[in-house]
Formats: C-alpha cells, sequence, structure tokens
C-alpha cells in the first residue's frame, strides 16, 4: 500500500503565498528580522516537536542560529555535495522519512507606531528546502522553491508589541526533485527574513520597460502598474502615470561597459519605491546578439553562491569584491548558475555593469541516469512548480537592465513544462531573450546554447554549417540564432587549457557571441586536521555515502576568492584591447570593446634587457572607437650588437586606466603585449668557456670538468655539491583534466606503469671529449621502452647535458611530460628566472605569462589546488639560480629554453596527495627540468587537449647548462 504524501511532498508549490512582485526601496515601513533565532534540529518529522509553533512553547533547551543561515555550516547535519546523482533514492515526490527537520522561532516586537490600516507581509528572501510558516500560532502558508523569494500577509496574525514567528524547514522534500543543482545540499534559511507594511495605496508591483533606440537616441518608457502609479525621473524630466507611453529625445544607454543608470522614483499615493533605471534594447539580427543595436561578446562566468564559511549565505561586500574582482579580469557577463542570485548581486550588476542571463531555479540532472524516465519536466503533476518558479524570477527580477536572457533552468531534459515556462516568460516580457541549453531542436528558445561544444564543432556553428536537424523549419530557425557556450573549459584544478583557440573563433564569427567558463568559485569549506593544519574540504569529506568528491572544485578563484592562474589566463585571452606586432615593427591596437571607445585608457611602453626595465614612457594614440584599429611605431630602436653578451631585448606595451573607476584604480592594466627588437638565441651561457674539458677515469671514478661520476654513469656530485642524479621523467602527478574522460589518461598512465619506470644502464663511456651514458627506460609491466643516451660535456665550470629519447616498441598512451629530474638542498628556497612569468604556464594555458625576470621562494612557486596536483611549472626559462641563503647554488641555462619546477615533495606524493595537508616536506628539493609539457584540456568535463598540445613518444633531444655556485 502506498502511503499518502506529507506535505512536503506535495509537488505543487505550495499555499498561502502572495503574488509574486518587485521590490525597490520604500519609504514604507519595514523591519528586518535577521539575526540569532532559536533552532532545534530533528532527524526526521516524527521527531520534530510538535507545537512549536505555539507562541507560549518553551523553546529554552533549544540551540542560538543565525538568520540567515544554512544549518550544516553552523554544526547541525553536515554538508552533502552531489553533481548529478541524487542523495536520496528516486521516488518523486516522494522522499525519504529520514529527513532532517530545522525548526526556527523567533520573538520580536513590532515597532511602536507600526500602522494600524493596510497590509503587513512577511517575506523570505530563500529557505531551502520546503518552508512552513506560523506567526502568533496562525500558519500563513507554506513555499517551496528555494532560492526565490515568497511573500505571506501576517496582517490579521500580528500583535502589537511582542510576536512570535516560527518557520518548519525541511532538508528534502517534492523541490529537492528541482533543484539538483551540482552544489552543496546546505538546508536552511539562508536569505533575509523581513516585515514590510503594505500601506492601502501602495505601488505594488510594477515594471519598468525602458528601451533604447541606437538610431536616433531616443529612450522609451513604459511603466506598468496600479492605475494612479507613477514613475519619476528627475534628471530626464519625466513624470508619467502607469499606462503612458513616453519617449525621452536623448538618452544615455545602459551597457554593461558604460552602465549608465537614472535614479527614478514609482510613486503613488502613500508609497515612494527609489529604482534605477537602465535604457537599452536586446535584439537578434541575423544570428547574431545584439544590444542597443550592437554586437555583443560574451567574456562569461558561470556563479553559484557560495560562501567557504557561510555557505549559501553570501555577504553583500563578499558579492561586491566578487563583482570587482570579475571587471578587473575583464569579465563582462555573468550566468547566475543554477538559479536566481540575491537580489543584491543583480543590484551590482546593474550598478558596475554585467551581462546577465537570469537562470531559474530548475535542475533536475538525476534524472539523466535513468533516461529521464519519471522526469518532472514532461508530467503535468509539476507544471504548477515549474511555472511558479518562473513567475517568481521573472517578477521579482525584471526591472535590472543586466539581465538579458532569462534561463529556463539548467540541465532538466526537455519536455511540455519547460515550453510552458518559455511561453509565460515571452508574453509576460518580450523585451528580452528565452535560454535554455538543455534543448538543442531550440523549439522554445532564442539563443542556441551548448555546452563544452570542442572547437571544431564551435567553428562550424560559427559557419553556419554544423550537422542539421531532422526537422527542416527548426533546423533554418536555429541558423538564425546566435551560439552562446553557456558552460566552457571545465576551471577544475590546473587549467582550463586551448581558452585562446576558442577566443579565435569568437572573435572571427559574428554568429558565436562568446560564452561562460565553468565556473567562478571552488567551494571547498575549511576544516582541520586532528593536528590543527587547515585545508579545504570537499565531497566525501564530511562522510557522505553518495558523492562526487572534488567536483565541486572547478573554479576561476580559490574558496578565499583568491585568483587562480586560469583566471589570469583567462583575464589576458578576452582582453577587450588587442595588440598585434607588424612586420614593419609597428604595433596595430585594436579597441575590441563592443561600446565605449579607448578615452578611458592610457598608453605606456617599457623597455627591458633580459627582464631588467631599461626605459619606458607614455604613447600617444588617437581614440579609437569600438572595432577601430591604430598602428604604433614604438620609440625602441634595435640595439648594437658588438661585443654585447647575447642578452634579450623585449618591449612591453599595456593599456591602462587612466582614472579611478568603481571597479579599479588609476593605472589598472587591462590588456599588455610584447615584442623583442632583436633575435637573439642563446644556445649557451655568454661565459661558457670554449674548450672542452677532456674525461678523466681513476680510481674507478669518471671525472669531466667540475663533475664527479660513478663507474656506471651516476653523477655524483658538481663541484663539491652533491647532486642527484638526472633520470628521464614521462609522468607528472595528474591534473583534474587528466583524471577526466573514460577511461581518463591518468588511469592510461598508471594501467601501463607511466608513474613507475624503471632505468637499466646499458653502457657508459668517454667519446671525443664527452662522457656518454646509455640507459633503456621501460614502464612497470610494460613492452615498449625508451633508448636514453645522456651526454656530459665539460666548457669550464658549465656543464652541458644532452639527452635523446628514441622510443621503442608500441607507446599506446601520450606522455605527460619529457624532461628530467634533480635532486637538490633543501636549504636552497630562493629561486629566480628569466622566462615566463610570474605564474605556472603549460602549452594551452600561456598568454597571460610575460617574458620576464622574476624571484621566489620555493614555497611561493607552488599554486595550492585545493586536491594536490601537477602544478608550478615556469615555461620556455632562458636562465635559472637556485640558491641557498649564503648564494650557494645551481645555475642552469637552456638551449634555448626550458620548463622548471621545484618542490619540497616528490612527484608520487604529489599525486597521492587528497589534500594540501597531505604533502610533506621531504627533507630536499626536486627540481624538474622539462623540454616539453603535455597541454591541459578540459577533460574533467569538457575537450581533452587540442591535438597540437598532445605529446606522443616520438624520437627528440634536448640540452641544458648547468653549473654550481
Amino acid at each position: 500500500m502506498t502511503r499518502p504524501l506529507a506535505y512536503f511532498e506535495d509537488p505543487s508549490p505550495g499555499f498561502g503565498a502572495l503574488p509574486p512582485r518587485a521590490i525597490g526601496r520604500t519609504d514604507a515601513a519595514q523591519v528586518d528580522l535577521s539575526g540569532t533565532w532559536r533552532f532545534h534540529l530533528a532527524g526526521s518529522e516524527d521527531k520534530a516537536p510538535e507545537g512549536f509553533w505555539d507562541p507560549d512553547f518553551d523553546d529554552a533547551g533549544w540551540s542560538d542560529i543565525p538568520v540567515p543561515s544554512s544549518w550544516p555550516m553552523h554544526g547541525h547535519g553536515a554538508p552533502i555535495y552531489t553533481n548529478v546523482v541524487y542523495p536520496i533514492p528516486v521516488d518523486p515526490p516522494r522522499v525519504p522519512a529520514e529527513n532532517q527537520v530545522g525548526d526556527h522561532r523567533l520573538v520580536f516586537d513590532l515597532p511602536e507606531g507600526w500602522p494600524q490600516t493596510g497590509r503587513t507581509v512577511l517575506r523570505f528572501e530563500g529557505a531551502d528546502s520546503s518552508l512552513r510558516v506560523w506567526c502568533n500560532g496562525v500558519e500563513l502558508g507554506i513555499s517551496r522553491g528555494s532560492r526565490l523569494p515568497v511573500e505571506f500577509d501576517a496582517t490579521v496574525a500580528l500583535r502589537p508589541g511582542r510576536n512570535v514567528l516560527a518557520a518548519r524547514v525541511h532538508q528534502w522534500s517534492s523541490a529537492t526533485y528541482l533543484e539538483d543543482q551540482d552544489m552543496w545540499w546546505l538546508p536552511g534559511i539562508f536569505r533575509e527574513v523581513t516585515l514590510r507594511h503594505r500601506p492601502d495605496g501602495a505601488v505594488g508591483d510594477f515594471f519598468v520597460r525602458a528601451g533604447y533606440d541606437h538610431v536616433g537616441g531616443s529612450g522609451s518608457l513604459l511603466l506598468e502598474a496600479a492605475e494612479g502609479v507613477r514613475v519619476v525621473i528627475p534628471e530626464l524630466e519625466v513624470d508619467a502615470e502607469s499606462g503612458t507611453p513616453v519617449t525621452i529625445p536623448f538618452v544615455e544607454p545602459w551597457s554593461a561597459e558604460l552602465p549608465r543608470r537614472y535614479a527614478a522614483e514609482i510613486r503613488s499615493a502613500t508609497e515612494t519605491v527609489a529604482v534605477h533605471v537602465g535604457f537599452r534594447t536586446v535584439s537578434i539580427e541575423d544570428a547574431r546578439l545584439l544590444v542597443n543595436g550592437s554586437p555583443v561578446l560574451l567574456r562569461g562566468v558561470n556563479r553559484h553562491e557560495f560562501h567557504p564559511r557561510t555557505g549559501r549565505v553570501v555577504p553583500y561586500q563578499t558579492a561586491r569584491s566578487e563583482l570587482t574582482l570579475m571587471k578587473r579580469h575583464n569579465i563582462n557577463a555573468v550566468r547566475t548558475s543554477h538559479y536566481p542570485p540575491h537580489p543584491a548581486f543583480l543590484d551590482l550588476c546593474d550598478e558596475l555593469g554585467m551581462w546577465v542571463i537570469d537562470e531559474c531555479d530548475l535542475e533536475t540532472h538525476g534524472f539523466e541516469l535513468q533516461d529521464w524516465r519519471d522526469n518532472p519536466s514532461d508530467d503535468p503533476l509539476w507544471t504548477d512548480a515549474y511555472l511558479d518558479r518562473m513567475r517568481r524570477m521573472v517578477e521579482r527580477d525584471k526591472n535590472h537592465p543586466s539581465v538579458i536572457m532569462w534561463s529556463l533552468g539548467n540541465e532538466s531534459g526537455t519536455g511540455a513544462n519547460l515550453a510552458a515556462m518559455a511561453a509565460w516568460a515571452k508574453h509576460r516580457d518580450d523585451t528580452r531573450l528565452i535560454h535554455y541549453e538543455g534543448d538543442w531542436t531550440c523549439a522554445y528558445t532564442d539563443v542556441y546554447s551548448r555546452m563544452y561544444a570542442g572547437v571544431t564543432e564551435v567553428e562550424q556553428i560559427g559557419k553556419r554549417i554544423e550537422a542539421p536537424l531532422d526537422d527542416p523549419g527548426l533546423d533554418a530557425r536555429r541558423r538564425a540564432m546566435p551560439f552562446v557556450l553557456c558552460e566552457y573549459a571545465h576551471a577544475m584544478g590546473n587549467g582550463p587549457g586551448g581558452l585562446s583557440e576558442y577566443q579565435r573563433l569568437f572573435d572571427t564569427y559574428p554568429r558565436l557571441s562568446g560564452g561562460f567558463i565553468w565556473e567562478w568559485l571552488d567551494h571547498g569549506i575549511p576544516v582541520s586536521t586532528p593536528d590543527g593544519r587547515a585545508h579545504y574540504a570537499y565531497g566525501g569529506d564530511f562522510g557522505e555515502t553518495v558523492h562526487d568528491g572534488n567536483f565541486i572544485i572547478d573554479g576561476l578563484v580559490f574558496p578565499d576568492r583568491t585568483p587562480s592562474p586560469g583566471l589570469v589566463e583567462f583575464k589576458k585571452v578576452v582582453e577587450p584591447i588587442r595588440f598585434e606586432t607588424q612586420p614593419d615593427g609597428s604595433v596595430r591596437v585594436t579597441n575590441r570593446h563592443d561600446f565605449r571607445d579607448t578615452s578611458h585608457l592610457a598608453f605606456r611602453w617599457e623597455l627591458a634587457i633580459d627582464g631588467q626595465h631599461t626605459d619606458g614612457g607614455p604613447l600617444d594614440l588617437p581614440v579609437l572607437r569600438p572595432g577601430e584599429s591604430a598602428d604604433l611605431t614604438l620609440p625602441i630602436f634595435p640595439p648594437e650588437r658588438a661585443g654585447l653578451p647575447p642578452f634579450e631585448h623585449w618591449w612591453t606595451v599595456r593599456a591602462v586606466l587612466a582614472a579611478e573607476t568603481a571597479w579599479a584604480p588609476a593605472g589598472h592594466e587591462i590588456a599588455w603585449h610584447q615584442g623583442r627588437t632583436d633575435d637573439v638565441i642563446a644556445e649557451r651561457p655568454f661565459d661558457a668557456d670554449e674548450p672542452t674539458a677532456p674525461v678523466v677515469v681513476e680510481d674507478g671514478r669518471v671525472l669531466l670538468g667540475p663533475a664527479e661520476f660513478a663507474s656506471d654513469g651516476t653523477l655524483l656530485r658538481v663541484g663539491d655539491i652533491e647532486i642527484g642524479c638526472p633520470s628521464l621523467e614521462l609522468w607528472r602527478a595528474p591534473t583534474d583534466n587528466d583524471r577526466g574522460k573514460n577511461p581518463s589518461v591518468a588511469d592510461r598512465w598508471e594501467r601501463v606503469g607511466l608513474d613507475d619506470l624503471s632505468h637499466r644502464l646499458i653502457r657508459a663511456g668517454a667519446y671525443d671529449h664527452s662522457y656518454v651514458v646509455h640507459t633503456e627506460v621501460k614502464p612497470a609491466g610494460g613492452t615498449a621502452s625508451m633508448a636514453n643516451t645522456y651526454r656530459w660535456q665539460a666548457f669550464g665550470n658549465w656543464l652541458r647535458l644532452e639527452i635523446t629519447m628514441l622510443p621503442e616498441g608500441e607507446w599506446t598512451v601520450p606522455l605527460g611530460r619529457v624532461g628530467f629530474k634533480l635532486g637538490l638542498p633543501a636549504a636552497w628556497d630562493n629561486v629566480e628566472w628569466f622566462g615566463r612569468g610570474p605564474g605556472e604556464a603549460y602549452p594551452d594555458s600561456i598568454a597571460a605569462a610575460r617574458i620576464g625576470h622574476y624571484t621566489s621562494t620555493v614555497d611561493r612557486l607552488q599554486t595550492p589546488y585545493v586536491r594536490p596536483q601537477e602544478n608550478g611549472a615556469r615555461a620556455e626559462v632562458r636562465w635559472a639560480r637556485i640558491t641557498g641563503h649564503n648564494g650557494r647554488g645551481l645555475q642552469l641555462h637552456g638551449e634555448p629554453h626550458f620548463s622548471l619546477t621545484v618542490r619540497r615533495w616528490p612527484t608520487k606524493a604529489l599525486a597521492e596527495a587528497k589534500h594540501t595537508t597531505d604533502l610533506a616536506d621531504s627533507g630536499e628539493l626536486h627540481l624538474h627540468i622539462d623540454h616539453v609539457h603535455r597541454g591541459l584540456g578540459s577533460a574533467s568535463c569538457g575537450p581533452d587537449v587540442l591535438p597540437r598540445y598532445e605529446l606522443n613518444a616520438v624520437p627528440l633531444s634536448f640540452a641544458v647548462w648547468l653549473r654550481t655556485m
């Protein structure tokens, strides 16, 4: 016998809620009920206290909890992370009996003089996942839709003076099936609670439609509100009644680059609501996304709302700092994955300038695991819930100029309920586009949206030669749509790679309107080991039986919102000023902004010799309108080479903010470019002596200049310093992207034993003033091998090592790296180099690394990815020094360059570590000198490395010079 549904399993939106509406800063009375509430957590409904909503209920034994809050972040229960799979049995709309119940109580006093006329509503901005509310023992209603506001009429329940508010929140409910959104499951009342007076004749709901005519420069305005409500914009001398269209001869339009807003008031006889109005028009023309008549290119990120210490509660200043950080890294768009954000975030997007895809609180991804059987998206039982969620988002956010698309949700299959959402939204608001990625036929959307399409397919879409749909009508309709990658370049761990290739396509094909990196933030939660060492936790670290591990750690910023190398790379790739060196040595500057000219920028040049600054100054450049270019002749001349050592002369041009903005100080760098005034390639250190030292064999030792070898070819020391013998490396500690796909390249490496190479000496001997060591390298358990030759030569106190690698047998896997490692004293903590920096770089993620002279400690060379993995390589290093405080150390010189990594732990330890606290100092430095690395790609969720960045086993040779100091 099937048990009856509990109220929290009812698939309807609930009952008692007032119609959704837009709000603003009102002069009507209101009370913020955020603060300390009383809290009780029960493991199930039958264990929750009966009658806790009674005003006289004794809650003396309860705990205190802040509201807003996510209760697992305050010691009540534990977080759970899943990506696709539901953490409960899939039996919609039922949920398990083991279902935590969080009961909240607040005693508050109604302020003296609270109006006795009109109505008073109780507003919850967000509660996860089912909310039931009482005031003074009177039930006000039930709501589901966690990240959406709800208002209840509390008028008849309120009393003068003391009042008691009670709220019951269930962790699991029917809403759970609609909220499977690749994030921590964190129940609680996580957004503000307010009591709001609604006077008789109040403004009520309002919709300010503000369009822009890009041809004539005029603005159109129409207020939709109750009869008698007016919109007043003093700066534009507008005072218009609801329903009366207004044309303003000239307005400054709103855009993400120039977020011009006009202060306005919505007035009724009894209430004034302050808002800001931005004039802009969204349209599609010839498969291009236009705003205000101009094509826009979305340089976006997907943003979840999360804070490492407070969970779903994101303080206002944190949100503001996020947006300023995005703006400083040339990001201009946010997809609010996968639910509407806190309303204050959209206010900030309006103010600072950000294109927004506002996404509905909907994802049913777990049903994909059962071929979408029982998916609510096509079940009439759920229609009201789907429409309710769309209404609550659109009505709340419709007055934000930053919102240019409504998204139906994410990864919810297809079905009639999604079509109904789209139809309702289009009828309610025809000023924005409809987005949804889950239906590739685009039957009810305005844009063609995809996730993780590879560059080959994206180029085909840009050319409009993609594979056709079966339905010719739908196919023609889709080809007329702009294309958006709503998710691409999965930013998990070290990566993503290949951003430049995507951006080249976006810049080439007008149909391609850009995309959104997945995602903005690592969702790590700080915890400590038993001995007090801190690290970030991810899925499985809280005892979850069903979880998706560190897939929650996939952002461009670390949990503390420190930029990762991936964010720095993205900033460079999408910079809105493009510099290109011309054949005649001039520099072409192109303004890639969509709307603004370059008058807000200053241009500068610098010259450096081997990374040391020697000269620089401002550059005169005419103001460039969007899309315009100009050529610059730099005041730099090729150096006279006669008698000079082989120094490299590099110039850098930079575009910086000429004045302070709301999101960055004057001088903040927007874009940069480097070039050379010479073509020097230093194949050897300029102070290397010419004569080649002979090989001397005595007493079972081999001496070659400053080096001493054992008879089996093992390097014993250089000078009086013991240095570990070089050994070939073909494997790296897998990145998250290396662990992606099935089977992953990391699995394949392990399967063939690439992580466990055996080295066998074949022979060693002296040949023509060289000491040559032949070895055979085999992966453990494998049949393929590498025949390697180490050729040593001495030039004064310099040693030259040339390694030749010849694959033998069948190599069935790509390599992770080709290079060698050395062991160095742990006290050599200082690293200095001339090459790319200051951060790490890999073959398909190198655009942001500029040539220069850099210094660092060994510890600062490490990138602290939440899950440890390959990191910290400095690319195209010409020379490097690793030294101790006494100046002793090792100097390296490339032929012409190499990739440098220095760590305190071996590669195996890095690969086996789950958290940063698992990495222990091994007592020596591990120096990696690599000829080449495999690219990074995006295979943790997206495409693997492009063929040009793959690293296959082929014959090659490389050389490096070294000496002790």
